[in-house]
């Protein structure tokens, strides 16, 4: 039996459904106006070690967990591909190791799932790449794994973290720590911070020197 649904407008909308939204949106507002307080000295260093790993041939490794495993390889992705079909470039070399899910289950069930991301600095990171860790904690045991594997082997290190920073706070050469202990309002400043990081790469890049090199030719478009 088919069961047909028509909401009139309006219909479904609560009092408290609606002190929800407005809360959760004026609190995201409020924790990003403080971000650009806060963080963008951080933010624009971070670019700038990204900036200059790509300049020099290297490229951007990333790791997290559940959501921040989604934001890495959204990052990841707007750096292969392009964040916006305005800004013709070539593509930057960046890896999401949160993609693998041959090596990830094999390495996990052999060895533990603190290693996943350790095992793929050891065997991809080189001296001149950047890796980025995305933990609202700072406390994901394998990403403060990689952390210490990627200083190990001369990789620099960018964390994306909550307001307490947690152990990345110490293992990161620049960590921008978002003014809040809410998850949701942290991640949803992660992929804003993403973003930003991508744009300010970008314009890095294409500064003339490198344009001059070759860089903001048209790919075949």
């Amino acid at each position: 039996m088919e069961l047909e649904l028509t909401l009139e407008a309006g219909e479904g909308r609560t009092e408290a459904g609606t002190r929800l939204v407005r809360q959760h949106v004026l609190g995201s507002i409020d924790v990003k106006q403080r971000l650009l307080v806060d963080c963008e000295r951080e933010i624009q260093q971070a670019a700038g070690l990204l900036s200059q790993a790509l300049r020099s041939g290297g490229k951007v490794l990333l790791c997290g967990n559940g959501g921040s495993a989604a934001d890495c390889q959204h990052l990841a992705a707007e750096f292969v591909s392009a964040l916006s079909h305005d800004f013709e470039r070539p593509g930057l070399a960046a890896i999401a190791l949160t993609t693998d899910t041959s090596l990830i289950t094999a390495h996990a069930n052999d060895f533990g799932f603190s290693h996943i991301f350790e095992r793929q600095v050891q065997a991809l990171g080189r001296p001149g790449d950047v890796l980025i860790g995305i933990s609202t904690s700072g406390e994901s045991e394998n990403v403060v794994r990689a952390f210490r594997c990627a200083r190990l082997q001369g990789l620099r290190t960018v964390a994306l973290t909550g307001s307490g920073g947690g152990r990345l706070l110490a293992l990161g050469d620049v960590c921008v720590r978002v003014p809040s202990t809410n998850v949701q309002h942290v991640q949803e400043c992660h992929i804003t911070i993403a973003h930003l990081l991508c744009m300010l790469v970008e314009s890095g890049l294409m500064a003339p020197p490198v344009a001059a090199a070759g860089w903001g030719v048209g790919h075949g478009k």
